[in-house]
């Protein structure tokens, strides 16, 4: 039941932005303003969707910060990332150059000021990043990034890598780290959207000025710690 309930959700969220993505594309392009306003309908929509068809609920806990911030997220799932849009005032994400190309989604991603990096250029995709989401003061936001930069399953461990960092230095901002268990409901490539409630939670500050290495050590224990701990709550337990 859970499986056939996970198909009917699918083909009503990916039919959902097929439609939404065409009958708002006029909005979108007319302003930035529209193509916010169509990513967080959708959002709503999925979300309560989520809730009807699968049984699966979304609790965002913590403040998520407004104006012009920083934010360095656990990823474990799509669903991390439709909570993050639909609490965030104007979110954009440093996302995987990939993704620009991807129907409707990375049509909109750009729309809204998303910064798509090369992650096999190194040096050069680090140069980019800064770049594109440092060049876009004349519309503030919420700068996300996913510090280990991809999908990371519950229980698995994966490096924290400097990018999120160098952002932290560079836009000389206070960091709201984030904590998620999204994962143990929506799992990374698969088809099983698990009924329960999944969590974003927003950490305490971070504030501006710390060494990098000190920052990324920070960052690092409070969002695994926060994150398993969800984790626990939500019933997952790793394997030994």
């Amino acid at each position: 039941m859970i499986l056939l309930r996970s198909f009917l959700f699918d083909a009503c969220f990916y039919g959902l932005m097929a439609v939404m993505g065409i009958l708002c594309a006029p909005l979108a392009l007319a302003s930035r303003d529209g193509a916010y306003w169509a990513v967080k309908r959708y959002t709503r929509i999925a979300l309560w969707l989520l809730r009807v068809i699968c049984g699966l609920r979304t609790e965002v806990r913590g403040t998520p910060p407004s104006g012009e911030a920083l934010v360095v997220a656990k990823h474990q799932s799509f669903l991390d990332i439709l909570m993050l849009v639909n609490c965030l005032e104007r979110p954009k994400f440093v996302m995987k150059a990939e993704l620009k190309w991807a129907p409707v989604l990375g049509w909109y991603a750009m729309r809204i000021g998303c910064a798509p990096v090369q992650r096999n250029r190194k040096g050069a995709a680090m140069r980019q990043m800064v770049q594109d989401v440092t060049g876009t003061a004349d519309d503030p936001g919420q700068v996300v990034i996913y510090p280990q930069g991809t999908r990371v399953a519950p229980g698995v461990t994966a490096p924290y890598k400097i990018g999120a960092g160098v952002l932290y230095q560079r836009m000389a901002l206070d960091c709201t780290p984030m904590a998620t268990n999204a994962g143990v409901f929506w799992g990374r490539n698969s088809l099983w959207r698990r009924p329960g409630t999944a969590v974003i939670e927003f950490l305490p500050t971070v504030p501006q000025g710390l060494p990098i290495g000190d920052f990324m050590k920070r960052v690092t224990v409070e969002i695994e710690e926060a994150s398993q701990a969800l984790e626990a709550e939500a019933g997952f337990r790793p394997q030994d």
